[in-house]
Formats: structure tokens, C-alpha cells, sequence
């Protein structure tokens, strides 16, 4: 009993002292709080005097105003400068992605001026050749397609003096170039015309090889040659084709109607005459066989019978002659109207 009353009273005392230091340290932060506010309410006055004789000035703060004014500056100070490094990153990035693009907008702008140039080079040589194409064509149609005889219509922007800012330049250029494009869209359509016209015109006058894909060779000129039959000198009047057999379909080297279809024991065999416009008439001999009729028309091209051996002949072949009205010509040189005009232009 004795040992739990002494224990009591221990826990008594430790009790009374806890609450007397709690009580005692609460009185220090009060007097400690109390002297604190005072010294923070404590009014001070700075006396502003002036040289002359004028009117003094008194400046009445605490301390807790002051600090409190300090405080506010602070906090407005690291506002601003925290808003200027904000605005200093946006204002930053901004102008990076701008020269980035603008980079990009550089790098573009030279590859279209390179283009440009090549697109130049390009038109350059196309007017040289539609110059001379149109020159070959007719005289007329190059001087409404070239008016400047000193040169071409390119030539006054290749040597345009470069503009200051480097941009206009190839502006200008792509508007010459878009003008003179437009320009010779009259003298291209001219020569389709042209063309046109030259290929009906080839059709209606005997300027194929006879038998058809172009095969065989020629085994007698026309003109003077040496008759195989009786060794006399005579004038051949057409050519002999011949492709070492018989059976190789003859074409029609022009537009036209069937006049003749004949045979000749002694003489052309099976043979047929076509009447074509501007007074042209073709004789095809010694045939096979014959395909067509009499009063028949006839395109440039169209099979009309195949190689033979009949009439007077020394083996297959193909008799092929060509008439102007009465007059017998040489069928080789109209034969080789294709070939001339292309080598021509």
C-alpha cells in the first residue's frame, strides 16, 4: 500500500510540474508575443526638413507597416520578374519556330529558284526548236511567232539584271515564260493544221511501200535496163519488187478506186489499175490472186491481192508503176516522200 501511495503522489508532482512549465512557458510567448506587437506598433517618425524655411515634413510608420511594406514589394518584384522570364521563353520559342520556318521558307524559295532556272533552260531550247520548226513550215507563221529579229521571246528575260531583294527576279521570269507559252499556242495549233493537212495529202498520193510491212527488196529500177527475155536495152517503166516467194499481200499505196482489173498472157499477168486524186493512177502486175473488184474504193494501205508469177515473168514479183495523167514516172521517188520530209524537218 505503502509503494502505490508514493507512486500517487510522484505522478501528482510530475503532473503539477509539466502543467507549471506549460504555464509558464505560455506566459513567456505571451509577454514575448505582447512585446513583440508593441515593438511592431511602436510608431516612429522621420522629420523631413527642408533648407528653406518651409513647411516640415513628418513621415508617422510602424513597424509592422514597414514590414508589411517590404513584404509587398517583395512579392510584387518576384511577380514581375517571374512573369518577364515567362514572357522571355514564350517570346523565345516563338522566335525560334519562326526562324525555323523561315529556314524552311529560305530552303523552299531556293529550290524554286533552281527550278525556275532549269524550267528556262528548258523553254530556251523548246523555242529554239519550234523556231526552226515553224521556219521550215513557212516563213510567215515564225515571223508572228518571233517579231523580235534579233532574237526570241526568251531571250529578253535571260538577261534581266537581278532584282535587289533576289525575288521579283524569278517572278518575272515565270510571267515571261507563262507569256510566251501563251504566245505559241496559235503557231502550235498551226502546225497540227499543217500536219493534218500533210498527212491527208499523203494519202491521196502513192507514198508507201508497196507490199505490205514494208518487206522485200528492189530487183529493177525503173528506166533503162536490159530486157531479161531478149537481152535488149528498153525502158522499164516501173520498179519490180520482189520477196523470193509468192503469197506477200500487196497494199494500196494511196487512197482511190479501182479502174482495171486485168490478165495478160504475154505481158502483165493479173494485174490492176487505181485511179487516186491530183491526177495520180497505179498499176500493180503479175499477181497471184486479186482481191478486189472494179469501181471499188480503196484506202492507202488495204491488201489488194498477193505477189505472183503470172503474165510474162522470170519469177515472183511485183510490177508497180506510177502515172501523173499520161505521163509514166518513176515510182521510187515517191516512195521515199515519208522518209524525205522527216529527214527535211
Amino acid at each position: 500500500m505503502a509503494s502505490v501511495h508514493a507512486y500517487k503522489r510522484f505522478e501528482n508532482s510530475l503532473v503539477q510540474k509539466v502543467k507549471n512549465m506549460i504555464l509558464l512557458i505560455g506566459k513567456g510567448m505571451l509577454r514575448g508575443g505582447t512585446l513583440l506587437f508593441q515593438t511592431l506598433t511602436r510608431r516612429y517618425t522621420i522629420v523631413l526638413v527642408p533648407h528653406s524655411a518651409q513647411k516640415v515634413y513628418n513621415l508617422h510608420f510602424t513597424l509592422l507597416s514597414f514590414f508589411c511594406f517590404i513584404a509587398v514589394f517583395v512579392g510584387l518584384a518576384g511577380v514581375f520578374f517571374w512573369y518577364r522570364t515567362s514572357y522571355n521563353n514564350t517570346i523565345g520559342g516563338s522566335f525560334t519556330d519562326k526562324e525555323n520556318r523561315l529556314q524552311g521558307t529560305q530552303a523552299s524559295l531556293d529550290q524554286l529558284r533552281d527550278e525556275t532556272a532549269l524550267l528556262l533552260r528548258e523553254a530556251k531550247g523548246f523555242e529554239t526548236a519550234l523556231s526552226g520548226t515553224l521556219s521550215s513550215l513557212g516563213s510567215d507563221i515564225a515571223e508572228r511567232n518571233n517579231p523580235n529579229p534579233g532574237g526570241g521571246d526568251l531571250s529578253s528575260f535571260f538577261g534581266i539584271t537581278e532584282t535587289p531583294d533576289g525575288i521579283l527576279q524569278e517572278v518575272h521570269d515565270v510571267r515571261q515564260l507563262a507569256g510566251y507559252l501563251s504566245s505559241v499556242v496559235e503557231p502550235v495549233k498551226e502546225i497540227g493544221t499543217l500536219l493534218n493537212s500533210q498527212s491527208a495529202l499523203l494519202t491521196e498520193i502513192p507514198s508507201i511501200w508497196p507490199i505490205k510491212g514494208g518487206i522485200g527488196h528492189i530487183s529493177m529500177f525503173f528506166g533503162q535496163n536490159t530486157n531479161p527475155f531478149t537481152g535488149q536495152y528498153y525502158i522499164h517503166k516501173g520498179i519490180d519488187l520482189s520477196t523470193y516467194r509468192q503469197g506477200d499481200p500487196i497494199a494500196v499505196t494511196a487512197d482511190g478506186q479501182v479502174v482495171t482489173i486485168d490478165y495478160e498472157h504475154s505481158g502483165f499477168g493479173n494485174n490492176v489499175i487505181i485511179k487516186h486524186k491530183h491526177g495520180f493512177y497505179t498499176r500493180y502486175a503479175h499477181l497471184l490472186t486479186i482481191r478486189v473488184k472494179a469501181g471499188q474504193r480503196v484506202q492507202q494501205g488495204e491488201v489488194i491481192g498477193y505477189i505472183g508469177n503470172t503474165g510474162l515473168s522470170t519469177g515472183p514479183h511485183l510490177h508497180y508503176e506510177v502515172h501523173i495523167g499520161s505521163d509514166v514516172v518513176d515510182p521510187y521517188k515517191y516512195i521515199n516522200i515519208r522518209s524525205n520530209l522527216s529527214r527535211s524537218h
